[in-house]
C-alpha cells in the first residue's frame, strides 16, 4: 500500500504516509511546560508508529496562549520538550522500529487568546461576524509595534525547537489565530493591512525569522486554503461567497521560492463553524458534503502546485473506512501524507493494528462525536470520554454533563 511507503522530504525519510495532526490537549502546567497528560499523549501516540507526529500548538508568548494550560516554549519550559521528544523518538524505535519526524506548531492565538482563562483577544481588525454575541469582550485591536516584536519571539522559540530536538518547526496560518486572521485584513491601515503584500508579511517574516535562526531543523506551516464565512469576514472567498484558492495558491508558490516543502492544508474555524475542518454528526451539513470540500480543496492546490508535499484534513470522518479512504486520496494523487487528529485522541494505535490486521476495530474508532471538544470549550483538559473514558469520562462528566 502507498501508505505504507517512505517519502524523503527535507533531506529526512519518513517511514511511512500516516501524520497525526497537531490537537490541542490544554494539558500543559502553568509555565507552559509538558504536563503528565501532555506526556502520556505523545507516548501513545508514538507507539502507532506514524511516519510524522505534528506536536500540538505551542504558544511563542505568554500573552498568545489559548488557555492558561496551553503549551508555551521558553527558556524556563524547555527541558521538557527535549525529554519529550526523546521519549518519542526512543518509544517508536522500540515498539515500531522506526522514529517519526516531530514537528511543533508554533503559534500566537490572537483574537482567541486566554492566557488567564478569561478572553483577553488580540485582533487583527474588529470582526463583526466573530464578535457576534461577544461584543463585550475586552478586544485590543493589535498595533503594528507589536506585530512587529512577533517575530523576534519566533526566532527564539525556533532556537529553543531545535536545541529541544523537533525535526521542523510549523508557522502556524490556520483556524482563525493571529497570522491567518490577518489575512482578511482588507481594510486594515498601516503595514499590515489591504494589499496581499502586507496581510502576509508577518507570516512571511516570521517563516524568514525561523529560517534564519536554526540550521538542523526545516520549517513548514498549516495553512488555512480559505476561512469559509462570507466575505469581506474571511479569506479565500468571493465576494459571491464562493470558495477562491487565488490567493492561497500565490502563498504556497512564495513557500515553495522560500525552500518549504510540506505545507499541511486545512479550513474554517473551529471555534465558530468547526464542522468545516473536522465533518462530524448532529452539524449544519451532512459530513459527506465537508469531506467533499476538503477533498475538492487539496485537490486543487495539488494540481496548482504539484511539486509541493501537501497533508490532507480530515480523515477521521470515515471511521472505520479511514485508512482505506486515505489510501485512495494518495493514490489519486489528491495528497501526499494523510492526516488524523480526532482519530489519535480516540485510537491511537490505529496505524499499527490497520497493519498488523488489515482493517481497524470498530470499537475503538473516533465516533465523531466531538467531545473532545466540548471539554476544551469547557475549559479542562481534551481528550475521547468514549474511547479513553478511564481518563476523560470523569472529566466530561463533571465539567460538561452538569453544566
Amino acid at each position: 500500500m502507498l501508505i505504507n511507503s517512505e517519502v524523503i522530504i527535507y533531506n529526512k525519510i519518513v517511514p511511512n504516509r500516516v501524520l497525526f495532526q497537531p490537537m490541542e490537549g490544554c494539558d500543559g502546567e502553568k509555565n507552559g511546560a509538558v504536563g503528565e497528560l501532555t506526556r502520556r499523549r505523545y507516548l501513545r501516540f508514538a507507539e502507532s508508529g506514524a511516519g510524522i507526529i505534528w506536536f500540538e500548538a505551542t504558544a511563542v508568548t505568554p500573552e498568545g496562549r489559548a488557555n492558561p494550560r496551553q503549551l508555551y516554549i521558553n527558556d524556563e519550559t524547555v527541558e521538557s520538550y527535549k525529554s519529550l521528544v526523546s521519549e518519542i523518538k526512543a518509544t517508536s524505535k522500540s515498539q515500531c522500529g522506526s522514529e517519526p519526524l516531530v514537528i511543533v506548531q508554533l503559534t500566537h492565538s490572537g483574537r482567541f487568546s486566554k492566557p488567564k482563562g478569561t478572553p483577553e483577544p488580540i485582533v487583527a481588525y474588529r470582526n463583526e461576524l466573530w464578535e457576534r454575541g461577544k461584543e463585550n469582550q475586552p478586544y485590543t485591536v493589535v498595533t503594528d509595534e507589536y506585530l512587529s516584536t512577533i517575530r523576534e519571539a519566533y526566532s527564539k522559540a525556533a532556537r529553543l525547537a531545535e536545541y529541544a530536538g523537533f525535526d521542523g518547526i510549523d508557522v502556524k496560518c490556520c483556524h482563525g489565530y493571529l497570522f491567518n486572521e490577518l489575512l482578511s485584513a482588507y481594510d486594515r491601515e498601516g503595514a499590515y493591512g489591504g494589499s496581499f503584500e502586507n496581510r502576509t508579511k508577518l507570516f512571511f517574516d516570521c517563516i524568514d525569522a525561523v529560517k534564519n535562526s536554526v540550521e538542523d531543523i526545516f520549517v513548514t506551516t498549516r495553512l488555512n486554503a480559505c476561512d469559509c464565512f462570507p466575505y469581506p469576514y474571511g479569506y479565500g472567498v468571493t465576494k459571491e461567497n464562493e470558495i477562491d484558492l487565488s490567493e492561497c495558491k500565490k502563498i504556497i508558490e512564495i513557500l515553495k521560492c522560500k525552500g518549504v516543502e510540506l505545507v499541511n492544508i486545512t479550513l474554517g474555524n473551529p471555534y465558530l463553524i468547526p464542522h468545516i475542518n473536522r465533518p462530524c454528526i448532529n452539524s449544519p451539513e451532512d459530513g459527506n458534503v465537508g469531506m467533499k470540500r476538503i477533498l475538492d480543496v487539496t485537490k486543487e492546490l495539488k494540481n496548482a502546485v504539484p511539486d509541493m508535499k501537501f497533508v490532507m484534513s480530515g480523515l477521521s470522518f470515515e471511521g472505520v473506512n479511514a485508512v482505506d479512504y486515505a489510501e485512495k486520496m494518495l493514490l489519486d494523487g489528491v495528497t501526499d501524507f494523510v492526516g488524523f487528529g480526532r482519530m489519535t485522541f480516540a485510537y491511537p494505535s490505529f496505524y499499527r493494528d490497520f497493519k498488523a490486521n488489515g482493517n481497524l476495530d470498530k470499537s475503538k474508532v473516533c465516533l465523531k462525536c466531538s467531545k473532545c471538544t466540548e471539554l476544551m470549550r469547557a475549559g479542562t483538559v481534551a481528550g475521547c470520554p468514549v474511547r479513553d473514558s478511564e481518563v476523560y469520562m470523569p472529566l466530561y462528566k463533571e465539567y460538561v454533563m452538569k453544566r
